[in-house]
Order: C-alpha cells, then sequence, then structure tokens
C-alpha cells in the first residue's frame, strides 16, 4: 500500500468533491474489502506519513499501527533507478518508482495508491511492467482501491 491510501484515510473531510470521493472510496474499501488482503506498507511509507503536520502525521501512524512492513533493500534503489530512467519518470517521481519497486521486489500482487501521475498510470503502466520484466520481476497491479472493490455478491 502506497502513502496516498494512508493519507485519504486519515485525513479530515474534504470539501474538495474529487479528494471526498476519494476518501469514500478509500474508507469503504479499508472497511468493506481490506480484510480480504495481506495488506503490506513500505519503510517508505512510514516516512513520508510522519512528515507534514503533526496532528496528520499522528493520525496516519494510528492507521499504519501494525502493518508488516517491507524493507528497502539495494535491488529495490537498482529496479527504482531503472523504473525513472527508462520508463521513464521524472526525477522528481523517484519515490513513486521506489514504491513500484518495492512492490515488484517483494512479490506483492498489488500496489494500491491514488497517485495516478507516475503509480497507477495507464499511459506507463506496459512501460513499468516490462522494466519490472527485464530486470526479473513479476510487475505487481498497479490500481486504485476502487479497482479492488469488486462486486462481492457476484458468485465464482
Amino acid at each position: 500500500m502506497e502513502t496516498t491510501i494512508i493519507s485519504y484515510l486519515a485525513a479530515r473531510p474534504s470539501r474538495d468533491l474529487i479528494v471526498a470521493a476519494r476518501q469514500q472510496l478509500t474508507r469503504t474499501w479499508w472497511d468493506d474489502r481490506r480484510p480480504d488482503f495481506k495488506v503490506y506498507v513500505s519503510q517508505l511509507v512510514l516516512a513520508e506519513a510522519q512528515e507534514g503536520d503533526a496532528d496528520a502525521a499522528k493520525r496516519r501512524a494510528d492507521v499504519l499501527g501494525g502493518l508488516p512492513v517491507l524493507d528497502i533493500v539495494p535491488e529495490v534503489a537498482e529496479l527504482a533507478a531503472a523504473l525513472v530512467e527508462r520508463v521513464p519518470l521524472p526525477s522528481r517521481a523517484a519515490a513513486d518508482a521506489t514504491h513500484i519497486a518495492l512492490a515488484a521486489y517483494h512479490g506483492m500482487d498489488f500496489l494500491i495508491t491514488w497517485n495516478v501521475a507516475h503509480i497507477a498510470n495507464a499511459e506507463l503502466r506496459q512501460r513499468v511492467e516490462q522494466v519490472c520484466r527485464d530486470l526479473g520481476y513479476a510487475p505487481p497491479m498497479l490500481c486504485t482501491p476502487d479497482e479492488l472493490l469488486g462486486d462481492t455478491d457476484v458468485q465464482t
């Protein structure tokens, strides 16, 4: 799970309609579907969640409490650098590339995020997946919470 999910969960309700909708979708996923997934965060998520307003950081820390943490190892940094170079991603998106690299290195099936600029971006997805595969990693599905809400009434 990437930091934007934690931020939307912990934020005060927004008056911006798009942000409010994302907050509600995130809360619905968290309450209804999260139990269906084994959720991990990373050292990077923990660090990003501590930034900014102290009260907001405390609310984010409360959400993060008890979630298992993925370590950043040298191979993650190598994959992230390859993503920045070969996708290409702007250098300011190095942390976004690290989120993707962490999920790929640790074999995560999904990377759930609201970052649609550099992570869950349909125009970049194929290149991100190819870089991961070229370096020997199965790419995670890069998605937003609404994509993982599913239809829980569907019989399989």
